[in-house]
């Protein structure tokens, strides 16, 4: 008999696009998304997806099986979140939406201490907000904010968007252009080695966006899983990326990444609270609350 959980996994793939970005999604192993796929792929008899050296592309018989269990398996999991929470009422369960980094960066530490059970769910923002109002999610940690009544957004902290550099990193010509002929400046920066992330360069392109007027016409020499995996790679050799500056605050004041370039104009999200009016868990997210508004303030101090 078919495992309910392989049609999960198949569905992250899918939408994820990589075995990596499963993995992060469902929580589980990499190794574990792998055995799941090729499962469903031998009881199914045949190839759900083409693997490239980037990315896992559907044919058109995973397009097919995609579509069919899409809306079922969606169903399930809603079903799964609000069944946790009404069969633990001593407990309380807290089900928080926010990008991967951002968790491993604050709350990740402080979970084995927290008087509730959490359930983490990372994904986009559009579809965080969505979950929120139906109720799938009791908090969402983003940028982003829609106009939706029954959500109250509360700021606590900004992030900016810049250049970092490796330690090892020359970046003595790019300093002696830096105020200089704003094509000598992308020329430069073209001729490096680059980092980005599986699937998600929306930072680049806003960076790039804002200062050369244009999409970056190339593609980043080492594509890592997340930002975190960035900062690693950085502190350890040469290289350069665009992310949020909070990601790298500890680094950059070790000496071990370089901050380069803020951009001749600065890119700064506000990072929001997002939750429900009248939710039964203040007292709950407050206490998550606190704890980001803690990290945060430690990160920028």
């Amino acid at each position: 008999m078919v495992n309910l959980e392989w049609y999960r996994t198949f569905k992250a793939i899918y939408e994820t696009g990589t075995l990596t970005g499963a993995a992060e999604s469902l929580y589980i192993s990499q190794p574990g998304v792998s055995l799941h796929l090729s499962s469903l792929e031998s009881y199914v008899g045949y190839k759900l997806f083409d693997r490239t050296s980037r990315r896992m592309v559907s044919t058109e018989r995973g397009k097919i099986l995609y579509n069919f269990i899409q809306e079922a398996l969606c169903k399930l999991e809603e079903a799964e979140q609000h069944f946790h929470k009404s069969t633990e009422k001593d407990t309380p369960t807290i089900s928080i939406g926010m990008c991967f980094e951002t968790f491993q960066i604050t709350l990740e530490p402080y979970l084995p201490e927290l008087p509730f059970n959490v359930i983490i769910k990372f994904g986009e923002y559009p579809q965080m907000i969505s979950d929120l109002d139906n109720g799938v999610l009791d908090l969402i940690i983003t940028p982003q904010k829609d106009n939706n009544k029954n959500i109250e957004y509360k700021p606590f902290s900004k992030e900016t968007i810049v250049l970092v550099a490796g330690k090892t990193t020359d970046t003595s010509g790019f300093e002696e252009i830096i105020d200089g002929d704003i094509k000598e400046l992308e020329k430069w920066l073209k001729q490096q080695k680059w980092y980005g992330t599986t699937g998600d360069m929306e930072h680049l392109i806003r960076f790039w966006h804002a200062n050369f007027a244009k999409r970056p016409d190339f593609k980043p020499n080492y594509i890592v899983p997340n930002l975190n995996s960035i900062v690693r790679c950085l502190t350890a050799g040469g290289g350069l990326a665009i992310i949020p500056d909070f990601l790298c605050k500890k680094e950059i004041d070790l000496g071990e990444v370089k901050l380069i370039w803020e951009g001749r104009q600065k890119i700064e999200n506000t990072l929001h609270f997002g939750c429900r009016k009248g939710t039964i868990y203040g007292k709950e997210i407050q206490l998550i609350k606190d704890v980001f508004e803690k990290e945060m303030a430690m990160v920028k101090d």
